[in-house]
């Protein structure tokens, strides 16, 4: 498989796995990336997802041009095709890590995108190359990528096309933290493990949160934001957590 699954200890580590072909992604590895993430979002063992590459030299370096991009631009098949890839139509209520190992171009960029907290290797390399080759990234970036970082920096990445270090990623706000790559792998398994260890239902509602009440009318969003909370407030982790906290103990949710 050229989409690699696995779950241990509540982690469920997802990984492009073409590393000869820079992981480039074909018609086939949409499809079982998209399968892979509705995995983990119903696999009640998996409390956090760590998605990343395999291979030294590639996160993921885009759409394989030979068989993916020509099959949109013949008009074969339609980009929505890819949403659950793209995590368009697949909500994962539970943290998704991206680790980005070497290049991170095109639809590996968007797909990082639709993570929640990225952290990369120095090394790597950022790129929505598109616009040089006639196209434009819309596997979710014209949406995501203005809401999440500045206008102004937002426009630079997609208009040029031209090639980001971490470094300025991690400055515009794409990126958590920037590591040595030999330190990569245990970072992202760190952050795991200590999302491991938090209130899921936590982790779920404030998911749900930002997803619902960023477009929402002051007022409304304060009144969902309200009944949202509420949920956690009245939740069985949040009665272990006020338990064990009053006690002097530890929690452990499960």
């Amino acid at each position: 498989m050229s989409i690699a699954y696995d779950v241990h200890d509540g982690i469920a580590r997802i990984s492009f796995n073409r590393p000869a072909k820079l992981n480039a992604m074909t018609l086939a590895m949409y499809d079982e990336l998209g399968r892979a993430f509705k995995a983990a979002a119903e696999d009640d063992r998996v409390r956090v997802v760590i998605l990343t590459g395999a291979g030294e030299r590639a996160f993921c370096a885009g759409a394989d041009l030979k068989e993916s991009i020509p099959a949109l631009a013949r008009n074969d098949i339609d980009i929505s095709a890819w949403d659950a890839a793209h995590l368009k139509s697949i909500n994962i209520d539970k943290p998704v890590i991206c680790a980005v190992n070497g290049l991170c171009m095109g639809a590996g960029f968007e797909i990082m995108l639709a993570t929640d907290l990225r952290i990369a290797a120095s090394t790597a390399v950022f790129s929505l190359p598109e616009v040089t080759l006639g196209i434009v990234p819309a596997g979710g970036t014209l949406v995501r990528l203005v809401r999440q970082i500045g206008f102004a920096a937002a426009m630079e990445i997609l208009m040029t096309g031209d090639r980001f270090t971490s470094e300025h990623l991690l400055r515009v706000g794409v990126l958590n933290r920037v590591v040595e790559p030999e330190h990569l792998s245990q970072a992202a398994t760190q952050w795991a493990e200590r999302l491991v260890r938090v209130s899921p239902t936590a982790l779920k509602i404030i998911k749900q949160s930002v997803r619902e009440l960023s477009d929402l009318p002051l007022q409304e969003a304060f009144r969902r934001e309200a009944v949202l909370g509420q949920l956690a407030f009245t939740s069985g982790d949040a009665k272990r957590g006020l338990a064990a906290f009053a006690e002097g103990k530890k929690v452990e949710y499960y």
